[in-house]
């Protein structure tokens, strides 16, 4: 089993990691850095708890860190794990900017180490719905991709997130996992607009954003606003030969936090209500949510280590994933449509 060490214990930590992992035989969760240490001994017996990431890297005795502190520190954490030779995952965003990213690809590469972004948004079970559809044609050529994000949270938080500083704001949060989707698909665009705003009383960092990336004979819309408190609508991919449109959210995320573990069997099942429909000129068809699968992230995790497989989220494409998310909140800056360098 590989020994794993997890620095924080915020929502990412208990909703998605650590589940995860335990869910797993490849993995043994054995130490923690967190300053809540007597509900984390409570909750997980056994658990050795560090006050400090420094020390859980320095002394935990692990071959794997998983980083999900606050993302201004990211960077440092990460580095100093690779310099310690220990591989790494860290919650997206991976770093607060693209230098930073290129550095620590190639620390990790010099080190023959394994570093990983958690963009666990790719095992949705609707975006590989959507994935499917492109890949068999059945909307045919794409001409517009839009992928929205959208939430009801009117008012401010006190959170790290909220607070001003590098990587905050839901650009950088959400906005990372809708622009590693679209690259994923499409490659990186030519150029984008962007418009990433404080639209809430007393924001201090971005709480919407509507990011256009321009292709050749494609546009993709990337939207998230905190003033929505209708139903979502995921996904619309409008192509040559159809239309498909989804709304909802992914349920795994829900999942997890109810306690249902990638172990049961309806985990990652949607409900029907919220499958999607592919239209065309002839027809109207329901197309059933592929099941959502998380748990392939830190299998493809393991067997990278263990095995030299493949990494499930390779770091060279994190890079532009960070690119795109800066040079968008430069547009909105100056307002205006730049280019891809």
């Amino acid at each position: 089993m590989i020994k794993v060490g997890v620095v924080g214990y915020g929502y990412s930590a208990k909703t998605f990691h650590i589940p995860l992992i335990q869910s797993s035989d490849l993995f043994e969760f054995s130490v923690i850095s967190s300053s809540q240490k007597s509900l984390i001994e409570q909750t997980f017996p056994g658990v050795t708890v560090f006050e400090s990431a420094y020390d859980l890297i320095t002394h935990g005795d692990i071959e794997l860190a998983i980083i999900t502190a606050p993302n201004d520190v990211h960077y440092a954490l990460a580095k100093c794990c690779l310099e310690n030779g220990i591989h790494v995952v860290v919650e997206k965003p991976m770093v607060t900017t693209s230098i930073e990213a290129e550095a620590l690809v190639e620390l990790a590469k010099s080190r023959s180490l394994l570093l990983s972004v958690f963009h666990n948004r790719r095992w949705d079970g609707d975006f590989l719905t959507v994935k499917s559809l492109l890949a068999n044609e059945q909307v045919g050529d794409v001409r517009l991709f839009e992928s929205r994000y959208d939430r009801f949270r009117p008012t401010v938080r006190q959170r790290w997130r909220e607070q001003p500083g590098p990587g905050a704001g839901i650009w950088f949060d959400l906005g990372a996992h809708l622009v590693d989707q679209a690259i994923s698909l499409f490659g990186l665009p030519n150029a984008l607009t962007a418009r990433c705003l404080c639209l809430r009383e007393g924001a201090k960092t971005t709480d919407y954003f509507h990011v256009l990336l321009h292709y050749k004979n494609l546009e993709v819309v990337l939207h998230g606003s905190s003033f929505s408190a209708a139903p979502n609508q995921r996904f619309r991919v409008e192509g040559t030969k159809g239309s498909f449109v989804k709304s909802g959210f992914d349920p795994q995320e829900a999942q997890l936090k109810n306690g249902l573990r990638p172990t049961d069997s309806n985990y990652g099942v949607e409900s029907p209500e919220q499958f999607g429909c592919l239209y065309t000129e002839e027809s109207t068809e329901v197309i059933s949510t592929k099941v959502g699968c998380y748990q392939r992230y830190y299998t493809g995790i393991a067997n990278a280590i263990r095995v030299g497989g493949d990494n499930p989220v390779h770091p060279e494409g994190v890079v532009n994933v960070l690119k795109i998310l800066e040079l968008a909140e430069k547009s909105s800056l100056i307002g205006k449509t730049l280019k891809l360098e």
